[in-house]
């Protein structure tokens, strides 16, 4: 080996990258992720100012590629924790803006406009069956008439709504 084992580090690098860069991407399952960090243990070997004397060089070598590799994982898992939490801060509180407000409101104005437009019997079926969650069937015991009737009414009052309500957006 050379008189200073950095050269001769670098070196061996340069000669078997190759071979080592499959094993890497034999170990870590990835080659591209073997690939990024050949080129980071690269650069921190050229960066290195000296090292101390080496016995395996090879295994060295695989062993500061690995570290790379794994230095590599946690900073991707912690910068993806950061985008996590920053992802869920940026969750709406689930209050409703102002103008959110204004038209819901507005909406709610017009719907009572067309309710109260139906006739009283026809109103209070549709009522119950779509706000009270009433059964037809205890809508038409509770009013002595016959459930197709309330099916009837129902239907109507819904015709009504929709028509209206197109009329109003146009």
């Amino acid at each position: 080996m050379n008189d200073n084992p950095l050269v001769a580090i670098r070196s061996l690098f340069v000669e078997r990258y190759d071979n080592l860069k499959a094993r890497v991407a034999k170990r870590l399952g990835s080659f591209d992720l073997a690939g990024d960090a050949m080129q980071d243990a690269w650069l921190r070997l050229a960066g290195a100012d000296a090292a101390s004397s080496v016995h395996n060089p090879d295994s060295y070598l695989y062993r500061v590629v690995l570290n790379v590799a794994e230095d590599r994982r946690r900073r991707e898992r912690r910068h993806r924790h950061a985008v996590e939490i920053d992802a869920a801060m940026d969750v709406p509180d689930g209050k409703a803006t102002a103008e959110e407000i204004l038209l819901a409101q507005s909406d709610l104005d017009a719907f009572r406009e067309i309710i109260a437009e139906l006739p009283e019997r026809r109103r209070t079926i549709f009522l119950a069956a779509r706000f009270g969650d009433i059964p037809r069937q205890e809508i038409a015991d509770r009013l002595g008439i016959s459930r197709r009737s309330v099916a009837r009414e129902i239907m109507l009052a819904h015709m009504h709504c929709m028509a209206r309500r197109k009329e109003l957006k146009e």
